[in-house]
């Protein structure tokens, strides 16, 4: 996707929204105390909540000192891994062959369990064999189906002002392709192209859900052609040092032309640390290895606040693929963000399309709500 140099200092990165409460850099010992160990109310080595539960810890207390290393070793169906509080620097990838793996952070807050590391599209790869390129870069990638995570952060925290002679800036934290993907109370930290929601393949339909979660970024921190639904989630813009707008976007969807539904985000805030209107709530992604793209995106019963450019909150990635030709809906939304004063630049659904555009039929018999704490 197109990219913008840009100035951005680190703490965009750490500071998730409304302050250091949310920040990568808070480890929170004492919120330990009390717990029986490092693993919480999960057991341990010594007591494992089933035969198929393993335990990571960065100082050697787990089976495992990376979290990589502990998929790695679940290679029997339905794994569930405990991850103890720590910030794990490290990249991460879940195989198709680990369908139904589960992965829990131990503190029961997302803040404490951290999965970070800092590629970028444009970082060249140590054997010289190119660059990593946007899906290359993700911090963790999930190729497995039944893939469930709580109280986990995943993070990219390369930024373009420590590498001003890179231009391929997107940086993905995630990128998920299982179908039946599930994520409760998790946060996605980045910047450009934070959270990638994808599939295994073009005809492959992959249902993603979020609950509970925070997702930040500046530029399409939100993207691919997966269908995927946010519910209680939010979604915050970063501020950035840059003099023009607008200075992002929030979605990006790439949904193939067969698959009818797209993204869709229910309940949800969105929150700024830029000024107001400075931010599109999305624009249109039709990449070139899907020209017939027809991206997909419903957000309705959302509270969108100043930040987001309520004028005109969609745009163009390209003119060839202009946003009115895709399917871009909104309903009873509210917030400053919200308003409609251009009416014919709001898409707004009636309630006989409302009626369909909510999880229960996006995720077609999944319900993945039912498991959420």
């Amino acid at each position: 996707m197109t990219t913008h140099s840009t100035g951005v200092a680190r703490r965009s990165l750490l500071a998730a929204g409304a302050g250091a409460a949310l920040s990568l850099a808070v480890h929170r010992p004492a919120a330990a105390a009390g717990r029986p160990g490092p693993f919480g109310p999960f057991g341990s080595p010594t007591a494992r909540l089933t035969p198929g539960t393993l335990y990571v810890h960065p100082g050697g207390l787990g089976d495992h000192t990376t979290v990589q290393a502990a998929v790695s070793a679940a290679d029997g169906p339905g794994r569930t891994l405990i991850v103890a509080p720590g910030t794990y620097r490290e990249v991460v990838t879940v195989p198709e062959s680990r369908a139904g793996l589960t992965l829990i952070g131990a503190g029961r807050d997302p803040r404490d369990v951290v999965l970070v590391y800092d590629n970028a599209a444009g970082t060249p790869r140590p054997d010289g064999s190119g660059t990593y390129g946007t899906s290359g870069s993700a911090t963790t990638t999930v190729r497995a189906a039944g893939f469930t995570a709580r109280w986990i952060t995943f993070a990219n925290d390369w930024l373009r002002a420590d590498h001003p002679g890179i231009s391929g800036t997107q940086a993905v934290a995630i990128k998920v392709m299982g179908d039946r993907s599930a994520f409760h109370h998790c946060r996605f930290l980045g910047h450009q192209d934070t959270l990638y929601t994808d599939s295994l393949a073009l005809s492959a339909v992959a249902r993603q859900y979020f609950s509970h979660c925070h997702v930040q970024g500046d530029v399409d921190f939100v993207f691919g052609r997966a269908r995927a639904v946010f519910e209680h989630c939010r979604f915050h813009t970063l501020a950035r040092d840059v003099d023009f707008t607008p200075k992002g976007m929030v979605f990006a969807p790439s949904t193939a032309r067969a698959n009818p539904y797209g993204m869709l985000a229910v309940r949800c805030r969105f929150t700024s640390g830029a000024e107001d209107g400075a931010y599109k709530l999305s624009r249109p992604w039709v990449p070139s290895s899907d020209p017939t793209a027809w991206p997909s995106l419903v957000v309705r019963d959302s509270r969108i606040g100043p930040g987001i450019d309520a004028v005109a909150p969609y745009t163009n990635m390209r003119d060839a693929h202009p946003w009115q030709a895709q399917r871009y809906a909104e309903y009873r939304n509210n917030g400053p963000g919200a308003r409609i004063t251009v009416p014919e630049n709001r898409p707004q659904l009636d309630r006989v399309g409302a009626a369909s555009a909510t999880r229960e039929v996006y995720l077609d018999g999944w319900t993945p709500w039912r498991s959420a704490d």
